[in-house]
């Protein structure tokens, strides 16, 4: 169990890179804590910088959660809790970052890289949900979360090769990406959510 603490402390270290702030900081000399929405994930890294700044948050963001999740179970064989646990880690990381005072984003990107390496198939049908609902509303949160919502159902109505602990940690991180978003929601219901765009357009 040791080498178990050992590896869920390493998967938040992970997690906790901050990608975006690092990025925006080191190579164009941007605090995004004070650029647009002060969020600290992908979609305000291309609002405020651009593609070619965004591109690679949004890949070491996935990997962040990948990683931990698929390779530290085969350094350390435990029970299936503890791959979970790797992969919660590494979200609560992102989210909660002790490099920048226990800021970061909102965890989207991570989870996916979660969840492709534990339940792959119900991943992709998040990921057509998020595409799909970019593409006929421009909203970015609103992508999110029904991604996290499809994800969820996905996990519970399909058969999968996981325990049932995968469907139940699909269910609280739909909740949680939710709660992250519960200022877009507010935004959603009064009409004033900025649709998704470059940051030439804003």
């Amino acid at each position: 169990m040791t080498v178990q603490v050992l590896l869920i402390t390493v998967a938040y270290v992970i997690g906790a890179t901050p990608t975006s702030h690092w990025v925006a900081w080191t190579l164009y000399g941007v605090d995004l804590r004070r650029e647009g929405s002060g969020n600290l994930g992908a979609t305000n890294t291309y609002r405020v910088l651009g593609w070619k700044a965004a591109v690679p948050v949004v890949v070491v963001d996935v990997f962040k959660g990948w990683v931990p999740t698929a390779a530290f179970p085969l350094l350390a064989p435990a029970s299936f809790s503890w791959t979970i646990g790797y992969g919660a880690a590494a979200i609560l990381g992102h989210v909660f970052s002790f490099w920048i005072r226990f800021r970061g984003g909102k965890g989207v990107a991570t989870s996916a890289g979660v969840f492709a390496a534990l339940t792959p198939v119900a991943m992709l049908i998040a990921v057509v949900v998020w595409l799909a609902t970019l593409a006929m509303t421009g909203y970015v949160s609103l992508a999110s979360m029904l991604g996290a919502l499809a994800l969820a159902s996905s996990t519970l109505l399909i058969p999968h090769d996981g325990p049932w602990a995968v469907s139940a940690f699909t269910v609280v991180l739909a909740a949680f990406i939710v709660w992250g978003h519960r200022g877009n929601v507010a935004r959603l219901i009064r009409g004033e959510e900025r649709r998704f765009r470059s940051r030439k357009q804003t």
